[in-house]
């Protein structure tokens, strides 16, 4: 079962200028960037109250956020919602009939292991599936 909505991530192009207009604009200065670089992506995040936006820029031309932002420009890029267990929620929403980019977790930003379901399912919205690495 979904828990929560853990965070929006916008596609940026430029990271440096963009945590600029997001920390004017939440009056909040980020609590974390981090380089995934296995997706090939820079993430910023940013937290007010609670919840939390995530800024994803392309570290690499093929990125995935790369291409996204080529094809559609910036913007939303994915809903992210908190799970309890990740697993169980796989397979879950398999047998609801819904695809994944990727059925397999990965360790995503944030101290997250993240999956994706294809936004062909979704209404055309990318969704992410998070939860918490045991510390």
């Amino acid at each position: 079962m979904m828990e929560k909505i853990e965070h929006i991530g916008i596609a940026v192009k430029n990271m440096f200028e963009s945590q600029l207009l997001f920390e004017k604009l939440l009056g909040v200065a980020a609590y974390k960037t981090e380089e995934v670089t296995s997706e090939k992506v820079l993430t910023t995040f940013f937290k007010t109250g609670s919840t939390k936006i995530e800024l994803l820029a392309a570290t690499h031309p093929e990125s995935a956020i790369a291409k996204f932002v080529e094809k559609k420009g910036e913007g939303i890029h994915h809903i992210a919602f908190e799970v309890m267990d990740l697993e169980v929620e796989i397979e879950r929403l398999k047998k609801e009939g819904f695809v994944f980019i990727d059925e397999v977790p990965k360790k995503g930003a944030d101290n997250k292991r993240i999956v994706f379901l294809h936004p062909k399912n979704t209404n055309g919205v990318l969704i992410e599936l998070c939860q918490e690495i045991n510390k």
